[in-house]
């Protein structure tokens, strides 16, 4: 298999493009999990809807997903990476490894601990979070079983995400990214060849997609093993409490974790809020912010995921401005692709959610309400894709702290705004909420890492490409609004077939429109990004 590293390509010069090439591997990669990921959602939309089981099942999940922001993609994940790639930069694998090893060892401990109460106590924790299920004969009781089923799975998460990290810092970014892949295979393959035996089995038919969930992390983890064993680690069952590279991941750690008590004080109230709006409701905004995490995932998060090692590295050589650099490139090339990708998601709400997930139990009801929450969460992206990027640098400068003030302030306005906008927009309201405070983090976070790095992050050329891409995603959305009206006509009830090739003509000519503006625009960044593109095309066409 070949090392994904950004030195592998020698085209790579100068470091925007090698940032764009670290960020093309993990794009490619997370590509691949993203479309898995809606098929899966389509999957599922048919089998289930958005119907009590659903519902169940959604709450369930959420349950061990507590914490998983803290394991995967959080705060250890933002406290691991620096600390493993100082340890690396400064002195060497062997070190690395012995670090690596007590970190795997901590999560386990820890975990496994988290897991067994999850279980005795998932009665009192799923009545909690939704008491409202109750009035439905059954749903209260199906959702403590299903979230006793998958409290492990967050066990089998946080230990794929420090394999993640050690691979991040290695300069591996395919792998880790493709990782979760693996999860919505498993996923779609139990959905449709698992759930209809469960009745036989005297099971709910959601129970397939609770036990996908414990064999898809398991997968993430073994997918990942060949690349770490390859570069030379090697697991071993010791616990070294006294190694200070552990106690530096637990002291960045510890502000994190005081920041994701409050992240899920806003996840409970918002949950709480949402069941309260009648079945369906979790589902849809489920639906849609998995819709919307494409973009988010595929741009913001792996922009981030290139961003962080570099920035830890140069972190650790103690060169700010280098830092600085990092940040910024990071910053323009996603709002290259994450401001037109707003865009496209406010105006194409509708047809995407009818051609992704209408179909067998999922309604036209279920399209116009997932499609109303898609366009006001779509209007957050550019904050969440911002702080994935920004926040973590803060734990490589050693200030954990930073992102946890933010994330309570984010937290706060998150609580204000969704108690006050459910009461005039319903469900809707929560996801505006989560959007609006998301971009109010994003601005503290540049803010206070301007501050902390103590000059500009290039802001005259961050502002350039914003405003540019903004005149280019105006000339975008004009052309898919244009072509959609246009051809709404021949995919009114049409087929499935019908309406995907009108929706491609759509896009189409938004990207069109969108490449001839950034060409008379002459935004540099698009530039990088298509070439990167045109990097990975050939490569597959020469093999």
């Amino acid at each position: 298999m070949a090392h994904d590293t950004v030195a592998d390509s020698a085209a790579t010069s100068s470091p925007s493009d090698r940032l764009a090439h670290a960020a093309g591997l993990a794009g490619a990669a997370t590509l691949t999990s993203r479309i898995l990921g809606l098929i899966r959602e389509q999957v599922l939309a048919a089998l289930f809807g958005a119907g009590d089981q659903m519902d169940a099942y959604l709450v369930a999940f959420r349950i061990p997903n507590l914490v998983r922001d803290l394991f995967a993609e959080g705060a250890m994940s933002a406290a691991f990476v620096p600390t493993f790639t100082r340890h690396l930069t400064l002195h060497g694998k062997d070190d690395a490894w012995r670090l690596g090893n007590n970190v795997i060892n901590a999560l386990l401990l820890i975990t496994g601990l988290i897991v067994v109460l999850g279980g005795v106590f998932a009665g009192p924790l799923v009545t909690l979070y939704a008491e409202q299920f109750a009035s439905v004969p059954g749903k209260l009781e199906l959702t403590i079983t299903l979230a006793r089923v998958m409290f492990p799975f967050l066990t089998l998460v946080a230990i794929a995400a420090a394999m993640m990290g050690m691979l991040n810092s290695l300069r591996h970014y395919f792998v880790p990214a493709v990782s979760p892949a693996t999860f919505n295979v498993v996923a779609i393959v139990f959905a449709i060849g698992l759930t209809p035996l469960m009745p036989a089995l005297g099971l709910p038919r959601i129970m397939s997609i609770a036990i996908a969930a414990l064999v898809g992390g398991l997968m993430q983890v073994l997918v990942q093993w060949p690349s770490l064993r390859g570069e030379g680690f090697r697991y071993r069952p010791v616990l070294d409490l006294r190694d200070p590279g552990l106690h530096q991941v637990l002291v960045l750690m510890g502000p994190g974790t005081v920041g994701l008590a409050a992240t899920q004080l806003n996840l409970f109230v918002t949950t709480l809020l949402a069941t309260s709006q009648g079945t369906g409701a979790v589902s849809w905004l489920q639906y849609a912010f998995r819709v919307m995490y494409l973009p988010l995932g595929l741009f913001g998060v792996s922009i981030a995921t290139a961003v962080l090692p570099t920035a830890a590295r140069n972190a650790a050589l103690e060169d700010r401005a280098a830092i600085r650099a990092t940040v910024a490139r990071g910053l323009a090339l996603m709002l290259v692709v994450n401001l037109p990708a707003t865009c496209g998601l406010v105006a194409l709400s509708t047809p995407i959610i009818r051609l992704l997930l209408e179909r067998g139990h999922f309604t036209s009801a279920d399209t116009a309400s997932t499609a109303w929450a898609l366009r006001l969460y779509a209007v957050g992206l550019v904050g969440y894709s911002t702080a994935r990027i920004v926040s973590p640098v803060f734990y490589a400068l050693g200030r954990s702290r930073v992102p946890v003030l933010l994330s309570t302030v984010s937290v706060l306005t998150n609580l204000a705004l969704s108690l006050v906008f459910v009461r005039v927009m319903g469900f809707g309201g929560l996801a505006l909420a989560t959007s609006l405070a998301a971009l109010l983090n994003a601005a503290l976070c540049v803010w206070l890492l301007r501050r902390e790095l103590g000059g500009s992050l290039d802001d005259a050329r961050l502002m350039g490409v914003l405003t540019k891409v903004g005149i280019a995603s105006i000339a975008m959305t004009a052309a898919v609004v244009t072509a959609d009206r246009a051809l709404y006509r021949f995919t009114s009830g049409a087929s499935t077939l019908s309406r995907a090739a009108a929706l491609s003509a759509t896009i189409a000519a938004g990207v069109v429109a969108l490449g001839l503006a950034a060409r008379a625009l002459q935004i540099e960044e698009f530039g990088f990004l298509t070439a990167e593109a045109r990097r990975r095309v050939q490569k597959l066409l020469d093999r």
